[in-house]
């Protein structure tokens, strides 16, 4: 996206070529933006510039990928064009209006199902207005649709948060040339970006996503006689939420060889067989590794003691009520495990988990979180749906696999 908006081609290398990345890059394609894959791998963008995309002459399709949906709705607000965006059946389930509530004030309008809900209609700004904007909840995605916004608005556009969440878009933005600062205040932090920079193309090397990186280090935390290292991992602050409580349960990771790569700390992680304690994760912790609470509830079921997962409101509203399914995940394996308001408890430590079969509501994460509870578990444990592992992990069964993983018909 931000290569798209860019003056120039950039070089993107590393790029996880799951479904969700590859439907962000048919949607630049449409909006005028020229990407082209190379026989290494490596993906070339020549970008448009800020305020340069065109109407798409058909309807953008996002899949499963909620933050792309919602980022791309930021981008589209502040262009003076009309798109149309959809997604999959799970997708369109998914409220968008915490997006467009806050674009509808830079001038943008939408037309869509109760909530915000795709099929959606947009008609962006004929001349974007910079807003100022106090998040309601912690929302990284919110925070990048709305400095996606203001990059074609003219003026400053500040964005405050109650909660710090993964600043992953500023890091692009500065990378990228743009002008974005940030202030800590007696409430939180405000972003300030200074609209219609002229965007200068920049080589990318993508690091290891952490929340793909979770599932692996979790199996070899399970499975006695395991040790993994993981290479280039992305750790910056605001993503490693899961390393930090693991370690507090007791687990032994290793990072070697730190540096910083396009903005992003990144290292090499090792971690082994682990005997795991149980934990009780404040809810501050939710945005540092929102993603991440399916695998580590998983640990937490083979973590002696019960285990308080706490202010897990966001995960309601994930490719699934990811809350209800987790607990559902568990409890089928033959977990005890408790849903109290938006906290989860697992009592861990069982003595006969697994044998069960788990509804996967087309979330690619339970799905991948539930062949690695299987890995550990006395008894096999069956998937009902694995096709959507595809949307952030493609090959993650044969790279499983390869690290000695008993994974089968997936």
């Amino acid at each position: 996206m931000f290569a798209a908006l860019a003056v120039g081609q950039s070089r993107i290398t590393g790029l996880l070529e799951g479904e969700d990345v590859l439907r962000t890059a048919d949607a630049m394609r449409a909006l005028g933006a020229e990407l082209a894959r190379q026989s290494d791998g490596t993906w070339l963008v020549a970008g448009r510039g800020i305020g340069g995309l065109i109407a798409p002459e058909d309807v953008l399709d996002m899949g499963n990928s909620g933050t792309a949906a919602r980022l791309l709705c930021g981008i589209l607000a502040s262009h003076d064009i009309f798109a149309v965006m959809t997604g999959d059946a799970s997708l369109r389930r998914r409220p968008m209006a915490r997006v467009i509530d806050p674009l509808s004030a830079i001038g943008a309008t939408f037309a869509g199902r109760a909530g915000g809900r795709l099929p959606l209609a947009i008609t962006g700004a004929r001349e974007a207005l910079p807003i100022t904007y106090r998040l309601p909840v912690a929302s990284a995605q919110v925070k990048s649709a709305l400095l996606l916004a203001g990059l074609n608005a003219r003026g400053l556009t500040e964005i405050e948060e109650p909660i710090p969440t993964r600043d992953h878009s500023e890091n692009m933005l500065r990378h990228f040339g743009a002008t974005v600062t940030v202030n800590h205040v007696r409430l939180g932090r405000v972003i300030s970006l200074e609209g219609q920079p002229e965007l200068r193309a920049a080589d990318v090397k993508v690091p290891g996503d952490p929340s793909s990186a979770a599932f692996a280090i979790v199996a070899a935390l399970l499975v006695p006689g395991s040790r993994v290292t993981i290479e280039a991992v992305g750790l910056n602050p605001l993503r490693t939420g899961l390393f930090e409580v693991l370690r507090e349960m007791g687990a032994e990771l290793v990072v070697r060889n730190p540096r910083i790569e396009g903005g992003e700390s990144i290292g090499d992680i090792t971690v082994e067989h682990t005997a795991l304690r149980a934990i009780d994760v404040p809810e501050s912790r939710a945005p540092s590794m929102i993603d991440e609470y399916p695998i580590l509830a998983v640990a937490c079921a083979f973590a002696r003691g019960t285990s308080r997962l706490r202010g897990l409101a966001e995960l309601r509203v994930k490719e699934s009520d990811r809350l209800a399914a987790t607990a559902a995940l568990l409890r089928v394996n033959n977990i005890h495990v408790e849903i109290e308001g938006d906290d989860l408890i697992i009592h861990g430590g069982s003595a006969q988990i697994g044998g069960g079969l788990v509804a996967t509501h087309m979330d690619h994460r339970l799905a991948m979180s539930a062949a690695i509870l299987g890995q550990a578990a006395q008894s096999p444990v069956a998937i009902d749906d694995a096709g959507f592992i595809d949307t952030s992990f493609p090959g993650f069964a044969p790279l499983m696999r390869g690290l000695g993983a008993r994974i089968t018909a997936l």
